[in-house]
């Protein structure tokens, strides 16, 4: 028997592979380019995304205010803080109404964003329904009972309120302001004075030196009513603290 040759290999070579059909070939190329637009895809939306949140691509170019009367524009631009350039979609809307908010003057603030790079305020300021004299000047009331803002003369249109520490907390002020807040139109151009020392004892004063005790600022409308007929006898005190049993003097 004979002995194997040393040196030659005794692995079988496999047989030589067939050559790719052009089908597949076709479905290859299919296949890398849709992994191609993928990849590419992704790509793109990475750097979009980078673009928007941390570029000034979509930065804050404008910042547009509206519903300004006393305030300027630039002074509630100056509150907002809004730094041109800041990424628009990460803006602090919040911290942006916050700080607008504390401004005296400003009942309400909205904050709107504008692509591409707009950012718009839309305030409503306060208006007063009276103003207190104090040693400092002229103290504006709004409507809910709010001390915001002081004058060196009085606030025209509106009469004159005379309470000790005008606040929303005060109940004398929230007596008045509830009072003024109710009257009917027909009688405001009348009243040139509202006072109180607490939340029951409301005072008008009048044109032509007519005095009205009001009382509390409950059933302000049906007292409104009631003093509107009075106001037709002759008299210069009326009394409708208890509308059901209304006087004149």
């Amino acid at each position: 028997m004979s002995a194997p040759v040393r040196g030659r290999s005794t692995r079988v070579r496999p047989a030589n592979r067939r050559p790719k059909s052009p089908e597949y070939r076709a479905r290859r190329r299919v296949i890398l380019r849709r992994r191609l637009v993928a990849l590419l895809t992704l790509l793109s939306v990475i750097a979009l995304t980078y673009s928007v949140f941390f570029t000034p691509l979509l930065g804050v170019r404008h910042v547009d205010v509206h519903g300004s009367v006393v305030l300027t524009e630039d002074e509630v631009r100056s509150a907002a803080a809004i730094e041109l350039g800041s990424p628009l979609v990460r803006l602090d809307l919040r911290g942006i109404r916050e700080r607008v908010a504390a401004v005296p003057r400003i009942a309400t603030i909205e904050v709107e964003r504008q692509l591409p790079g707009t950012v718009r305020l839309l305030i409503a300021e306060r208006v007063p329904v009276g103003s207190v004299k104090l040693p400092d000047g002229f103290h504006l009331v709004d409507a809910t009972g709010k001390d915001y803002a002081v004058l060196p003369a009085a606030a025209p249109g509106v009469p004159e309120l005379v309470l000790a520490t005008p606040s929303s907390a005060d109940p004398a002020t929230r007596a008045v302001v509830g009072v003024v807040n109710e009257l009917p139109e027909k009688l405001r151009p009348d009243v040139l004075q509202v006072s109180a020392t607490s939340g029951a004892d409301v005072k008008l004063t009048l044109t032509g030196n007519r005095v009205v005790k009001w009382g509390s600022s409950e059933d302000t409308p049906r007292k409104g009513a009631v003093l509107m007929v009075l106001l037709t006898r002759p008299g210069l005190y009326f009394d409708v603290s208890s509308p059901d049993l209304a006087t004149v003097s």
